[in-house]
């Protein structure tokens, strides 16, 4: 099981748990750097309330004293060399991974670590077969990466086969199941799907794009709800064609989704019979953290992610703006996605923003930026607003290898007067 985040022996048991931190002011601020000329630096830019990249500030509001959402994405923030630098640096994270593996490797015949570091013979990422579970494995590392910091969801959701990771993480699913859910998927999402049909985002309202498909008489359909300007249409290749060259033609931002098949769309009812068939047996619990869905639009309190429920996630749209949306209704002011790059954060902040909230979405890693650096800055952001985050460890605990060392702060003369 997790503690503090970290993997136990039995990759069948996930929960959390969470090591409280100490009060601290409202307004707060982070420096990350490497050296001591790189930290007085960042002092320095912090007392001027200038920016720079390894110094984050802010004030804590509304969310102080909730727990984050970690938002899990489907397919788009893979990239080459992804995780490899978090690997190599933190012991927790590489655990994480290892885990991972070990559970995948009854439904793979190719190496996990080996794929992430480019051995040679490995597969790439294009293969939808490889992307997803290696997707998968990156995202649930991540979220033990944050849960040794103490950084606990609230509630998880996910979008697509993020789903997936967001069961691992709510304990709804060993890592066991997990894998064999993801890899099994993936895999015949290859053979049965791919060059049939294709995907594409564009920046119309749901209601709107509906309106439009009428024209192409089921042979393509709302994939995903991902903000209230923001939706994904799926199905047949010609008939994509044809609605982007309509977009284009009345100047609607449109973008084709990099994929060549067609999931949550009818195409995906050719496959269900299989899936349902190779995902017998799974043993879904109930959820340690709530576990948001996406495909039925409420909280999952009970074990019924079974094999049905994982052929309705590839089917079904994706509802990922009424989710995030009955999220900040309900008070919640923290969403992290765990992802390797942020591809939902501008969703979630348009639904923010819908909804006159005061609450914050932030990234985990960024595309050609993957190490510890930008792992501690995406923690200092939720630090800075509000989230409780346990940095004993940074300095304690072989989270990374590189561990700092504690520095005394010098003695002043009390004014009585706040900088702030």
């Amino acid at each position: 099981m997790f503690v503090s985040g970290r993997p136990g022996v039995d990759v069948g048991d996930v929960g959390f748990s969470l090591v409280s931190s100490r009060s601290v002011f409202a307004h707060r601020g982070v420096v990350v750097a490497g050296d001591r000329a790189g930290f007085l630096a960042g002092l320095g830019v912090l007392a001027r309330g200038e920016s720079a990249v390894g110094v984050v500030s802010g004030v804590v509001s509304g969310v102080a004293g909730s727990g984050p959402v970690f938002v899990f994405p489907g397919q788009g923030s893979q990239w080459v060399g992804m995780a490899v630098e978090l690997m190599d640096s933190s012991p927790v994270f590489r655990e994480w991974l290892v885990a991972c593996a070990g559970a995948l490797e009854s439904w793979v015949d190719w190496s996990l670590v080996g794929v992430l570091r480019g051995v040679a013979g490995a597969p790439g990422l294009e293969r939808v077969d490889v992307v997803q579970p290696v997707l998968w494995a990156v995202m649930v590392s991540l979220a033990g990466l944050w849960g040794s910091l103490g950084v606990v969801p609230s509630v998880v959701v996910g979008h697509s086969q993020g789903e997936i990771a967001a069961a691992c993480v709510a304990g709804a699913l060993s890592l066991v199941d997990g894998a064999r859910v993801v890899a099994v998927r993936s895999r015949l999402v290859g053979e049965w799907l791919s060059g049939r049909g294709g995907m594409a985002s564009v920046g119309l309202p749901v209601a709107v794009v509906e309106e439009w498909l009428g024209s192409w008489g089921g042979r393509l359909s709302v994939a995903a709800v991902n903000g209230p300007s923001s939706t994904v249409v799926s199905g047949d290749r010609g008939a994509l064609d044809e609605f982007l060259a309509g977009c284009e033609s009345r100047e609607v931002w449109v973008r084709r989704v990099a994929v060549d098949y067609a999931s949550h769309s009818v195409q995906v009812d050719g496959v269900r019979g299989e899936l349902l068939a190779a995902l017998e047996g799974l043993s879904p619990r109930v959820p340690d953290i709530p576990f948001f869905s996406t495909v039925t639009g409420e909280l999952v309190d009970s074990a019924v992610l079974d094999a049905g429920y994982w052929a309705r996630n590839l089917r079904e749209p994706v509802k990922f703006e009424p989710a995030v949306r009955r999220l900040v209704d309900q008070g919640h002011r923290m969403f992290i996605e765990v992802s390797s790059h942020p591809v939902l954060t501008v969703g979630v902040q348009e639904t923010i923003d819908a909804a006159d909230s005061d609450a914050v979405t932030i990234g985990t890693l960024r595309r050609d930026d993957g190490g510890p650096r930008r792992f501690l800055a995406s923690v200092a952001e939720a630090f800075t607003h509000g989230v409780a985050v346990d940095w004993a460890p940074v300095f304690e605990a072989p989270v990374f290898e590189a561990q700092p060392r504690r520095v005394d702060l010098p003695t002043y003369a009390f004014q009585e007067q706040r900088y702030w």
